[in-house]
């Protein structure tokens, strides 16, 4: 009884050396969120949780560590994450609702390692809290906006937040900044907004954005590249994604896009509102003029791909 006792302070210590202030733990960081479901890694850095540590951050505010099928129903509304964590009963897994070699083996479903044997492996954490603190999201509606944490106040320090769009096949995503204000930084290292024209953060980066100019607007493309489309036809035309997606397997129709804000430990600004609209297909015979999906008005953005910082 002792030893229990005992245990259980250490745990509500550690708990509490999260550090929680004004809804966000410190040393943890509130990621993508569905169905009351969402993703936390330690804010040391990815897989340093083990099953006690990953529980003790669920329920200290106020959640608990998910369910198996809590995570496979937010899967099933586009709950897609490329990170193992800690499930309920010391189950682990992550859910991927789009298939690729570098994440999920090449099948979609829970990714499930089964119930773990030793309790101090070191995981992510998947909790279930649907009265969380709302910082990123999935969005399945044909149009909706989106803010930073607590605008229009400023957003706090060490955030991450991912927001997942997920339309209909065939549709695009017409991206609109109506508000932009994050640290100054001319190297985009310290606040920052990125765009990725993919399921996930590892492909389809299409830049990353800071300061208060207001970015242009983004199309996606489904990550066949920042090009002008076919004249007589504004957004890639079906002939087109079907020979994209033959030639690369990883690329999407273009339906979808993830977005990812992440601020450091000092200097906060004003945040950000961000809208999207679903474009639907335009049939290759329409006219149209040509569109790029190249935003490169503000002169706080980055092109390419980045390795994470």
């Amino acid at each position: 009884m002792v030893i229990f006792i005992c245990l259980f302070v250490l745990l509500w210590e550690e708990a509490h050396g999260w550090g929680y202030k004004n809804g966000i733990f410190h040393n943890s960081i509130w990621l993508e969120q569905a169905a009351g479901v969402y993703h936390r890694e330690a804010r040391s850095g990815k897989y340093k949780l083990t099953y006690a540590e990953a529980k003790a951050v669920c329920e200290y505010e106020g959640g608990h560590l998910a369910t198996y099928k809590q995570l496979e129903a937010a899967r099933k509304i586009g709950f897609h994450v490329c990170a193992a964590g800690w499930m309920a009963k010391g189950r682990v897994g992550y859910p991927i609702v789009k298939p690729g070699l570098n994440c999920g083996f090449g099948k979609t479903g829970i990714i499930d390692y089964g119930i773990r044997l030793n309790r101090s492996e070191r995981w992510d954490a998947y909790c279930y809290n649907p009265h969380a603190k709302e910082c990123g999201g999935v969005f399945t509606d044909p149009k909706a906006i989106f803010k930073s944490p607590g605008f229009p106040n400023e957003y706090g320090d060490n955030q991450i937040c991912y927001w997942h769009i997920r339309l209909k096949y065939g549709q695009r995503i017409h991206l609109s900044f109506l508000d932009f204000d994050l640290e100054d930084d001319p190297a985009c290292l310290a606040d920052y907004v990125e765009v990725y024209d993919s399921y996930d953060d590892v492909h389809g980066f299409v830049g990353r954005f800071c300061g208060d100019e207001l970015p242009e607007d983004i199309i996606s493309t489904g990550g066949r590249g920042r090009k002008k489309m076919n004249a007589s036809c504004p957004v890639p035309c079906d002939d087109e994604i079907a020979t994209s997606l033959i030639e690369n397997p990883a690329l999407n129709s273009g339906n979808v896009m993830t977005l990812k804000f992440l601020s450091d430990a000092s200097v906060t600004a004003g945040g950000f509102q961000i809208k999207y609209v679903a474009v639907d297909p335009v049939p290759k015979s329409s006219p149209g003029k040509n569109t790029t999906t190249t935003s490169t008005g503000n002169k706080n953005f980055l092109a390419g791909r980045f390795s994470h910082l």
